[in-house]
């Protein structure tokens, strides 16, 4: 029942309220903010994409081990019944009280949902009662189906309502325009059928296929019509852009690779995609940026934040504020309305997906969210490849057997590409063609395979001449490093 209204309260439509600050999700969020860094790494590396499920799987179940716990307390006594329930309701409005995108309204859901659990813990506690109402099994059966009816029904209300104000209809409605600028088509020769048939990543990630890697526990509600940016702080002249204005703008599509900084050596934490958007440099020289300024201090409208180093964002790379990806406006998931997309820099100090915020100023003077929880201040991405076929453990016929992956070194781009078999000699594999510096590019080599056990590496050198390093580095607090390898067996 509590989390039943709580769910039906934050999805009423009244300023200040959003299905962010349902009880369930407030909670969650102050976990995932409280939780010590290397926690966190492990949910990723345990779950992956499904570490925000399990969180809020976990929490609900302790919910309901707390309310059994009250419903028993209460036959004894029904004021430690209803304390407990009262102590889930505080715990919810202290954290509701605490996210950085807190309103008056937000720890409504929470309070109120606490007082209808509690008048339902009070009215079973005595209807269940000797002598109450609820006589028989078939009577108790009945008042019980009912509450839980009832809170269920309350929870489905409350997303039916957020729904009916959803992010997703706004997106239905949005029509992106023509770029004044297009991007160029993947280049002939990439992607060959037969190897990505067998495994090799496609050259342009899909966006259902493209990995979500982030802090929000609930993807931000935000539709296009109530979605504005301030830019502001060391600048001459303070903007405001509606999304009707930043469509308005030459918008210019671009190939960019964007790699997450939890992604292990070999990990999939990686994608390719087409976006659309306003060149970042171009904003910032709208606004006229400041002596002195070096960071670019961007909040999400769930009140993420990041800092983007200013240099690598109007050195002339490929830096955007993104509205569009791979032909579509951008999914709920991946930034919708708007995000930052900027080559060359892992996600967590350049990617800020639902922006509303970006403040020129000083790396001296702010620390954003993972900043201030030990990770690095400005994260390069670091030369890395990856083997996709064979895949470790796959047993393969003796004979030419292709041994094929991706390399990434944005805003530097791969120059080479080598293989080595049990840790022999190096040998070139062949590069496959890429639009830019700023994605990644596959990579076939041809391995003469004997029979036996065996261990592939794979190692890239970026555009500078640089190898990359084999040095194992995990990746708090700026990048994972080493070189990829599989095992396979030759028969």
């Amino acid at each position: 029942m509590t989390l039943g209204v709580g769910q039906l309260v934050a999805g009423l439509p009244l300023g200040g309220l959003s299905p962010s600050a349902a009880p369930l999700v407030v909670v969650g969020d102050a976990v995932v903010d409280q939780v010590p860094a290397p926690v966190k790494e492990f949910a990723i590396s345990a779950f992956g994409t499904a570490d925000k499920a399990v969180l809020l799987g976990t929490i609900a179940v302790l919910v309901v081990v707390l309310a059994a716990a009250a419903g028993l307390l209460a036959r004894r006594r029904l004021l430690l019944g209803v304390g407990v329930v009262g102590f889930l309701g505080a715990v919810g409005v202290l954290a509701a009280l605490t996210r950085p995108d807190a309103t008056a309204l937000s720890p409504l859901p929470s309070a109120l949902g606490a007082a209808a659990g509690a008048y339902a813990l009070t009215l079973l506690t005595r209807r269940l009662a000797p002598g109450g109402r609820a006589e028989g099994p078939r009577r108790r059966a009945l008042l019980l189906g009912g509450v839980a009816a009832a809170g269920l029904a309350g929870g489905g209300a409350g997303r039916v309502l957020s729904g009916a104000r959803s992010a997703e209809q706004s997106r239905a409605g949005v029509v992106l325009p023509a770029p004044a600028e297009a991007a160029a088509p993947v280049p002939a020769g990439a992607d060959p059928a037969q190897l990505v048939a067998s495994g090799l990543t496609p050259y342009a990630t899909g966006n259902r296929d493209f990995y979500r890697i982030d802090t929000a526990l609930v993807v931000p509600d935000l539709r296009a019509q109530d979605w504005t940016l301030r830019l502001h702080g060391m600048v001459e002249r303070e903007l405001t852009l509606t999304f009707d204005d930043l469509l308005a703008l030459p918008l210019v599509e671009r190939w960019i690779t964007l790699t997450c900084v939890s992604n292990e050596v070999g990990g999939d934490y990686v994608g390719n995609a087409r976006w659309l958007g306003y060149p970042l440099a171009d904003l910032l020289a709208r606004a006229g940026v400041r002596e002195g300024a070096d960071m670019l201090f961007a909040t999400s409208a769930d009140g993420f934040t990041l800092s983007a180093p200013l240099a690598e964002a109007t050195d002339g790379r490929d830096a955007l504020l993104a509205v569009g990806m791979n032909g579509e406006p951008l999914p709920r998931e991946h930034g919708f309305p708007v995000r930052m997309v900027v080559s060359g820099l892992y996600g967590f100090v350049s990617a800020c997906k639902w922006v509303t915020d970006l403040e020129v100023t000083r790396f001296a003077e702010k620390t954003a969210y993972w900043t201030e929880r030990g990770w690095a201040e400005q994260a390069p991405v670091k030369t890395a490849s990856r083997i996709d076929v064979p895949r470790s453990f796959a047993t393969v016929r003796a004979g030419r057997v292709p041994v094929a992956g991706v390399a990434w070194a944005q805003d530097r781009g791969i120059s080479a590409v080598e293989v080595r078999v049990d840790r022999g000699d190096w040998a070139p594999a062949k590069v496959l063609p890429s639009v830019s510096e700023d994605t990644w590019c596959q990579w076939v080599f041809d391995w003469d395979a004997e029979p036996g056990g065996h261990v592939l590496e794979v190692r890239a050198t970026d555009a500078t001449g640089t190898p990359q390093t084999a040095d194992v580095v995990a990746p708090v607090p700026d990048g994972a490093s080493g070189y990829d390898s599989v095992t396979v067996t030759v028969e």
